[in-house]
Order: C-alpha cells, then structure tokens, then sequence
C-alpha cells in the first residue's frame, strides 16, 4: 500500500502541535536558505543535495525525514534539540541513534520497517505522544515500557497489513497514558489479553473499532474501564454502508452481523446481546480473580 497523506493524529488537547503529513513538502530543505533563523520546522530526504543544511537552522524544533538515507538517519543525533520528529519510508536495522535526542516530545514513525526493538525510546524522557504505523518487523512492544511521559499512543497498520502485537503487558509500564488508539492490528495474545489496560488509571480515551478483537476482549474492557471514552460498544453497532444499506455488527472479531429490517434481525440481536451479557458476567470474575491476585 502506498503511504497515505491524511492526518490521522487526534489533534484535541495537546498531545499533537506537529505539522499535518500533507504539509511536509512546504518545508524541503533544499528550499531554505542556509543558517534562517526563523526557520523551526524543516523536511530531509535522500533526494536533497541541500540536506546538510538543516545543522545551519539555529531554532529547528520538527523535522521530518521521508525517505532518508542510512547517513541522513545517524547525522540527525546531532540535532539534540529537536522537539517533534516523524520518520517515513525508512528501512534502518536499528533504532539507537535516536537516543541522543532526549528533548523530543513528538514521534511518528510511519512504515519504518527494518528494525524490530523499540528499547531506544525509552531514552527519551520527554516524550509524550508517539504514533507507530506500519512498522514491518515488530511484534513485541515491551520496548515502550516505562515511557513515563507518555501520554498518547497509537499504534496501526494497513489495510493489507495488520500490526501484530504478541502482548499488551508494556502497557503496564505507561503510568500517564491518557489516550490509547489502536488501528489495523492482530492480538496475538489468548483471553485475556487486554487484560493490563485495566492498569492505566489515566486512560481518558480508547480509540478502537468494534471489529478488531475477539468480543471477549471488548466486554471486559467494556467492563473494566467504564469511565473511559470509547469502550461502550455495547453487543453490536447499527453502521450503514455507503450502498446505503444498514446492518447491525456484532461486536468482535467475526462475530457476524444482522441486516436491518430483515425478518430475523431482531432475533439476532437479542441472542448476540445475551451471548454478550454472558461475556460481560466472565469479564466480571476475571478482573475480580486479577485483584485477588495482586
């Protein structure tokens, strides 16, 4: 899949003040002239002859690389204090240049695909959102743990390529997380994985479709975070299609549909809502045995 241009950041509140991707072009280095002083945000690739002068630019805070070099990805550690920094199209086989960059309180990293730990980032004590897409060769994101600061965090695939995540334990080691938003992923953990999101006592908002995870997942989340926003899917969702036509999705990961109007729609619906209850009832028992236990 080629590499979008929207802006999938959740701009509310304060947890995103970089640029939109869709404006990344409006700042090519090789369109500014060596040394500005009023020049804070700047794009390097590999095709810019120029891109050495973005060390001349005094009060840089956000850079963007699409496409970098190998060189371009290890000259940034001179940039030490660099704010906001989003990283695309690149294929390094490690990550540990970024550690020079303490101050930075803003990273995407979008199709980064030639490493697979995420421990690097721990040496940035500043950062408070980051966004993770389409990142090929990781599956295991205990290297997220103990981000302190962090605040945001999204993690997404594609639409061909679903992210893996092997467990969601690294969540345990987010304390300030307020909002967390997954997209096209695959739990590669058994019931019940989402388990040590009911750790995150800051959680304000949960950004995930009603079709991503096994529906046992959704109840307990349903169930043990219900001061957040964005866990009441409830058993199924009315969404209409753009043919027009309504169905009601049931919630979790195949768990079928009912198209509205039909003759039996009615009757799904009250066995998915029992079936539903039945899991909210397990829900209950597991979270009650984890407070036990710890």
């Amino acid at each position: 899949m080629k590499h979008h241009w929207g802006d999938f950041l959740d701009r509310d509140d304060d947890y995103w003040t970089i640029l939109p991707n869709r404006e990344r072009y409006a700042h090519r280095v090789d369109s500014i002239p060596v040394g500005d002083e009023q020049v804070t945000v700047a794009t390097v690739g590999s095709g810019d002859s120029m891109w050495r002068n973005v060390f001349t630019f005094p009060n840089l805070v956000e850079l963007t690389l699409h496409r970098p070099s190998l060189e371009q990805l290890h000259a940034i550690t001179e940039l030490t204090e660099l704010k906001r920094l989003r990283m695309t199209h690149a294929r390094p086989k490690e990550i540990s240049f970024i550690r020079s960059l303490s101050q930075i309180e803003e990273l995407v990293l979008e199709y980064v695909s030639g490493f697979s730990d995420l421990s690097p980032l721990r040496s940035l004590p500043k950062l408070k959102s980051l966004h993770i897409e389409n990142l090929r060769r990781v599956n295991d994101f205990g290297g997220l743990s103990g981000l302190a600061c962090l605040r945001y965090l999204r993690i997404d695939g594609t639409l061909d390529w679903k992210q893996p995540i092997a467990d969601f334990e690294f969540l345990r080691g987010l304390p300030n997380l307020e909002v967390l938003s997954f997209g096209q992923i695959i739990n590669k953990t058994a019931y019940p994985g989402l388990l040590p999101a009911l750790a995150l006592k800051r959680l304000k908002r949960l950004r995930l479709t009603w079709n991503m995870l096994a529906a046992e997942e959704y109840a307990l989340m349903e169930v043990g975070l219900p001061q957040v926003e964005g866990t009441d899917w409830g058993p199924y969702t009315r969404f209409e299609y753009s043919t027009g036509e309504e169905w009601f999705e049931f919630t979790g990961k195949g768990a079928g549909r009912a198209k509205c109007g039909h003759a039996n729609a009615e009757q799904k619906c009250a066995e998915y809502t029992a079936k539903y209850d039945r899991m909210k009832g397990e829900a209950e028992s597991v979270i009650l045995t984890s407070q036990i236990a710890n």
